[in-house]
């Protein structure tokens, strides 16, 4: 990369200059693993906080970043955010530094300082837009220091769409890590390990209660609930690719599931979501494991009554638009449509795969459209015409829907911190609905109140009524607009 160029060059000037720096594979494989969709990208936060959410939640494990100092403070966030309670390793740089080379040279100084065996599994080594521009070679960091593993990934925002796939980016790399350890020979043995039983892998960040209720899901058929990806200390990678079947409940783990397909394992989309979902899912998990069907018939025999059950006490009559970036909303508009909610729409951020075609599907037979890489403008477009009763959505989408006078809620702090499979999933979100719902009513009220007041031009305190602007104000102002713009000219002439 050039000297004094920065990471405001843009996202093609950025591709190009890594390319050109020897980082054209690494480009083309986040190209291949996490394809864009109509527009450029999803607005999200910096992807790298993926990444860093992943390292940050295991147990012995150390992150490094690279990458300019304001990514690398509003980073941090993540840490303080998530209640941590470690530091992110950092390595600045300048212009001198990044084109000598001696970049590189720091962070390797910083890996083998970091490198202590009796605190560490691994060192963590994420490279965001600048140093990836810059070729900055992390592949050739060692592989291990005194038995502490290091990995090295690019996450540049000019390369992965969003923060929820670049958890897949570091996931992946420690998957591929440990496979490569056990295929090579004995590992250390999974503190989770189940002995006698085969196991599900389920791939997704999952609400905490969510693993135990798909356990009593498939226990009538005889299998166990493996340790989950993203994992929480490294052994438990051994045990997650130990599985029978992998389950790609959050479909856009790309990496992941090519691991998992790679060490031999079936994997299986969708997830158990309301009745017809997990029928499927029993069904498919069943037949993946290579059961009889009378065992699969079985399980479905004890969980179906349930969640039919659970939806009848629960029902939601409501008109609901869905929109987020953590890759479950169609999961979450499943479990609504089942539920008896009219979804018109859903929007998700993560991009079309194969692990969510069954429940793209189901939706669309319902009269459904779903909308992957979705913008925030397509979203708050599907909002504004269907005016549903309720909108789950990002931030900003919340606030433009309560300016309109509709309630809602954020998708990732409100939906996705609820139970959303088997009989728990089933009745989880009827409350919440209702709640909001009945609010309506208080919303209009409230909007026809403030209507007027806090919009840009009549914002402000000192207010005592309704702003109102002066006589002409408005044609004065083109006016000066006007006249300014051609003195400008003239002089720039």
């Amino acid at each position: 990369m050039a000297e004094g160029a920065s990471c405001h060059g843009g996202r093609e000037t950025m591709q190009a200059a890594a390319r050109a720096a020897g980082k054209s594979d690494a480009l083309d494989r986040l190209m291949a693993d996490y394809p864009r969709g109509p527009h450029d990208q999803p607005q999200s936060m910096c992807p790298a906080f993926g990444s860093l959410r992943v390292g940050l939640r295991m147990r012995r494990v150390a992150t490094i970043l690279s990458g300019s100092a304001c990514c690398v403070y509003g980073l941090t966030f993540t840490s303080h955010f998530y209640g941590a309670r470690r530091s992110v390793g950092y390595v600045p740089f300048n212009s001198e530094t990044l084109v000598t080379g001696k970049l590189f040279e720091d962070i390797r100084e910083a890996v083998h300082a970091t490198a202590k065996p009796d605190e560490l599994d691994a060192i963590i080594v994420i490279n965001l837009c600048v140093p990836t521009a810059s070729g900055v070679p992390l592949d050739l960091l060692p592989k291990q220091i005194d038995g502490v593993r290091v990995i090295g990934i690019d996450v540049p925002g000019f390369g992965v769409p969003t923060h929820a796939e670049a958890k897949d980016v570091l996931a992946g790399a420690m998957l591929r890590y440990a496979r490569h350890e056990a295929e090579a020979g004995p590992v250390a043995r999974p503190t989770s390990l189940i002995e006698g039983e085969p196991t599900v892998a389920l791939i997704g960040e999952l609400f905490p209660a969510d693993p135990m209720g798909i356990a009593a899901l498939l226990a009538p058929m005889g299998l166990a609930v493996a340790p989950q990806t993203p994992a929480r200390e490294w052994r438990d990678l051994y045990a997650a690719l130990d599985c029978e079947v992998a389950a790609a409940t959050h479909p856009f783990y790309t990496a992941s599931v090519r691991e998992f397909a790679t060490a031999g394992r079936p994997v299986v989309g969708s997830g158990p979501v309301g009745l017809e979902g997990t029928e499927a899912w029993l069904q498919g998990i069943g037949r993946a494991a290579g059961l009889p069907q009378s065992r699969i018939d079985i399980a479905k025999a004890r969980a179906l009554p349930a969640i039919q059950t659970a939806l009848a006490a629960a029902p939601i009559a409501a008109r609901i638009t869905v929109s987020g970036y953590e890759g479950s909303e169609l999961l979450v508009a499943r479990l609504l449509a089942e539920a008896g909610a009219e979804v018109p729409y859903v929007g998700t951020a993560c991009p079309r795969t194969e692990w969510s075609e069954a429940d793209r599907a189901w939706l669309a037979a319902r009269g459904t459209h779903v909308q992957y890489r979705a913008s925030l403008e397509q979203d708050m477009a599907a909002m504004t015409e269907v005016r549903p009763d309720l909108a789950l959505g990002t931030t900003p989408l919340v606030q433009r829907a309560k300016e309109m006078g509709i309630p809602a809620l954020y998708f990732t702090n409100m939906v996705s911190a609820r139970p959303l499979f088997g009989p728990a999933g089933a009745g989880s979100m009827a409350a919440i609905v209702a709640a909001q719902t009945r609010g309506r009513e208080r919303f209009s009220r409230m909007v026809s109140f403030f209507e007027g007041v806090g919009t840009p031009d009549r914002a402000g305190y000192g207010f005592r009524g309704k702003p109102e602007e002066p006589a002409g104000f408005r044609d004065r102002q083109r006016k000066l607009r006007a006249a300014k713009l051609k003195a400008d000219e003239a002089v720039g002439s």
